[in-house]
């Protein structure tokens, strides 16, 4: 199986792999997100480290289930050949009520047939009031029209 664009990559499909990994997560489903990895996919998400299908599906369902109201926005920092780097921001809420915005960056390491083979991830986050939320829009994925990171300045 094919996970079209395929290294290596040029801006234009880095920057669409970029767009498609954030459209899935946004569906805050774990069995949309988890194909676009290889089955022995190997993560290292904050402090914890996955591997395979089964895992990643496992560690979804948790984060989605504590991260209520979930959107994130990516960005492509940079590509070379079989590798994209990319920042992010999300926002969700707790089952308080509190919300927060996350931080962070990816290195995503991709095999011939496009499935990401590797993920590093590195994420700080802090508490933020409901008036300073910037990611409003409906559940699902970020209309074309929504700003991105760097158009929001952050």
């Amino acid at each position: 199986m094919t996970r079209p664009p395929l290294p290596p990559f040029t801006r234009d499909s880095a920057a669409e792999k970029v767009r498609l990994a954030e459209d899935a997560w946004n569906s805050r489903d774990p069995h949309r997100v988890a194909p676009a990895y290889t089955p022995q996919s190997q993560w290292r998400n904050r402090a914890e480290f996955i591997t395979g299908h089964e895992a990643i599906i496992a560690f979804l369902s948790r984060k989605w289930a504590r991260e209520l109201d979930y959107r994130l926005i990516k960005e492509l920092w940079a590509h070379a050949e079989a590798r994209i780097a990319v920042r992010f921001a999300y926002e969700y809420r707790d089952d308080s009520g509190h919300w927060f915005r996350a931080y962070g960056n990816e290195n995503w390491q991709f095999d011939a047939d496009g499935l990401m083979e590797r993920r590093i991830a590195s994420i700080n986050e802090q508490p933020i009031a409901e008036t300073n939320r910037l990611f409003r829009w409906a559940l699902g994925r970020r209309p074309d029209d929504h700003p991105g990171l760097s158009d929001l300045g952050l």
